[in-house]
């Protein structure tokens, strides 16, 4: 079966051993990006086409003529046009528990950042704060320890258990939130209620129109003026703007951002304007250890190995 894989550069920096995915694909064509306009094109008579982000809108999947298999490099699907591939009969797969490593060690690795103002202390040292010290060590910026902190879990999937555990490893009180809208579950805790308890909040809960600026500027005013938001999951599940505001005005202790509500963000963004203090932001890479993009591409290539012999693999449609 001919396939293309139309963004091949958002797992592959040349360190990815594609053997697994030749074998299967052997007449894989892999572009490194795809421009909007050049999709349709570049699928052509393809009956495989593998993504990461590229959108398959209703256009696209309805005139790929011989399209039978979307394979995603992603658990995430909303870029595919799911109700248009369903009716034309395009089995859709995404891959599952590939980045779980590489996106807790990088929410730890925010957390502590923050909570230790590693940033600060690399300022201070660049300055020549330590060699004119006239004591051993610097104490300009409070370290916090993560002992005894209370972590609130926004989505309690993969991820989400997965970043609990590790907060339980540091002796964290970890609490899940009850989202507004869901039936009651044991051990959960209402939204609101979590807001004004956590001493860091880590989102790992999908975009829907339910979860959309989910953590507003009412939500930031309920969280205390120390605490920490960690965000892994997507950039509009959080008001920008908002966080912004209150990371200026002193009203959060701190943010660490891995995703933007627009990626690129060729349009500029609230979170990247100069000046905000205690703001780390990463370019959506906490999924993006050499290990996890090895895993990403060796499911894909289950998931057309098992569609060719007839057996469903992490089929969403």
């Amino acid at each position: 079966m001919k396939g293309v894989f139309l963004d091949f550069d958002t797992v592959s920096a040349g360190d990815i051993d594609t053997a697994r995915l030749d074998t299967v694909v052997p007449d894989l064509i892999r572009y490194g990006v795809t421009p909007t306009d050049q999709v349709l094109e570049r699928i052509g008579d393809a009956g495989v086409v593998l993504t990461n982000k590229i959108a398959l809108t209703r256009e696209i999947v309805e005139q790929a003529a011989d399209l039978q298999l979307i394979i995603l490099a992603a658990t995430g699907y909303n870029n595919v046009d799911i109700d248009a591939a369903r009716e034309r009969g395009i089995g859709v797969c995404n891959i599952r528990s590939y980045c779980t490593a590489s996106v807790v060690e990088h929410v730890f690795a925010l957390i502590l950042a923050l909570s230790r103002n590693l940033e600060g202390y690399q300022r201070l040292l660049a300055e020549g704060k330590w060699k004119g010290s006239p004591q051993f060590c610097l104490l300009d910026f409070p370290i916090v320890e993560l002992d005894g902190k209370v972590l609130g879990i926004i989505g309690s999937g993969e991820l989400g258990r997965a970043v609990a555990r590790s907060g339980e490893c540091f002796g964290m009180d970890v609490r899940v939130a009850q989202l507004p809208g869901r039936a009651a579950s044991d051990g959960r805790v209402p939204l609101q209620q979590l807001l004004r308890e956590v001493d860091v909040l880590s989102l790992h809960c999908p975009l829907t129109a339910q979860t959309e600026r989910l953590i507003d500027a009412e939500a930031l005013a309920l969280m205390k003026p120390t605490a920490l938001i960690i965000n892994t999951a997507r950039g509009a599940i959080v008001d920008e703007a908002a966080l912004a505001d209150a990371l200026r005005n002193g009203d959060l202790g701190g943010a660490g951002i891995d995703v933007l509500s627009e990626e690129p963000p060729v349009h500029g963004n609230p979170l990247l304007e100069p000046g905000i203090p205690n703001l780390i932001v990463t370019p959506h890479i906490a999924w993006a250890s050499r290990a996890a993009r090895q895993r990403a591409v060796d499911a894909m290539a289950d998931n057309i190995r098992a569609f060719l012999d007839g057996e469903r693999r992490n089929r969403v449609v």
